[in-house]
């Protein structure tokens, strides 16, 4: 029986210091076996989803964007106390001597080992040339993992930030929550089509740093934004969308930039779907309806963009978001994320105009 339980307690410490290392450390694989992190996360992430439906307004959201930050903590936690147990199993195995007159429980061995892990005096102490091994061998786990918590986690929280300036640099041309038809209308009149071309260009080594950082660290998937109007999905899908529309009718350079930029946007959305372990499929409700491509033509030919016929681009346009769209729809269900309208809705707005609006009346009040 000590055997078996000393064979546990090894066996539980290799895997978790392995899943800490996986995690932390090394450089993943799209594809890859599910680990103990994304198991426990599936656990709270699910139901917290469904809690978080039947809250009102943006409370659920809040909800979610703290459900992310804490999921990561947790994790930490629980390989914390898995390590903790098994090198209390351990001590059991070999005798329970970490005491000072014969041998103790295991609960005195739990004790000894969570006082050992968190250099905290406990009172007890190993009494035999095993259990200091084991002591030695826990200390080195310890530093192990503070080293790497301490070098590592920084990582995911600067990838956080910098998807965090990108996403609201696209407010105050898309609008919040963004759009590719607000998106096309502005850059229409700033520049037309070189416009368009060269802020495609900027989104195309975002999406691809994107792709890279979460395919590393899933977990900055769950952080939500600042702003309750924005998320990167929403803002990488409404990119796509805007790539979609340009290699569907614009000009050369303006269509060679959408495609790279669609071509890498569309890579990022069907690995983190596979990431995510969700299932593509169409959205439920066509996003693009006839009438609302007429009108984001209209739009459009005012402001003087050339474009191919409508039937043509309606044509083109339809396939291409057959490539993505259900890879973008099968994300915003499980991240809780409603995929971005082609045109501007009525509870779309530019956090900047927000902003300054609440400074004036703020202004105002003091005077």
């Amino acid at each position: 029986m000590h055997v078996l339980v000393g064979i546990l307690g090894a066996v539980l410490i290799a895997v978790t210091v392995s899943e800490f290392f996986v995690v932390f450390v090394l450089p993943r694989r799209v594809k890859r076996g599910v680990r103990l992190a994304r198991r426990v996360f599936a656990l709270t992430w699910v139901p917290g989803r469904k809690l978080a439906a039947r809250m009102p307004g943006t409370t659920g959201d809040t909800f979610l964007g703290i459900l992310g930050p804490i999921g990561l903590f947790a994790i930490v936690t629980l390989w914390t106390i898995a390590v903790v147990v098994g090198f209390a199993a351990l001590h059991w195995a070999g005798g329970s001597h970490v005491v000072t007159h014969g041998t103790g429980t295991f609960l005195d061995d739990l004790y000894f080992s969570g006082g050992a892990f968190l250099s905290a005096s406990s009172g007890l102490a190993p009494e035999t040339a095993f259990a200091k091994i084991v002591l030695l061998a826990e200390a080195a786990t310890r530093l192990l993992i503070l080293f790497i918590v301490l070098g590592y986690l920084p990582a995911p929280y600067d990838s956080f930030s910098r998807r965090g300036v990108v996403v609201s640099q696209l407010d105050p041309r898309a609008g919040s929550p963004p759009s590719a038809g607000a998106l096309l209308m502005r850059s229409a009149e700033r520049g037309g089509w070189e416009e368009i071309a060269t802020y495609l260009d900027e989104w195309d080594n975002w999406a691809a740093e994107l792709m890279e950082t979460h395919l590393s660290y899933p977990i900055l998937g769950y952080y939500r934004s600042q702003h309750v109007n924005q998320n990167w999905l929403t803002a990488l899908t409404t990119v796509v969308d805007t790539s979609a529309f340009a290699m569907a009718t614009a000009p050369g350079p303006a269509a060679h930039a959408g495609e790279l930029t669609f071509a890498i946007g569309r890579h990022a959305l069907a690995d983190l779907a596979f990431t995510f372990r969700t299932t593509p499929q169409p959205p439920p409700d066509e996003r693009l309806p006839d009438a609302v491509l007429s009108e984001l033509y209209g739009e459009l030919a005012q402001r003087d963009l050339e474009l191919v016929d409508e039937d043509s681009l309606r044509e083109r346009l339809t396939d291409l978001r057959r490539t993505y769209e259900p890879y973008a729809f099968a994300l915003s269900r499980h991240l809780a994320v409603g995929l971005p309208a082609w045109m501007p809705t009525s509870d779309s707005q530019r956090n900047w105009e927000q902003a300054l609006w609440q400074t004036r009346r703020q202004v105002r009040t003091l005077h």
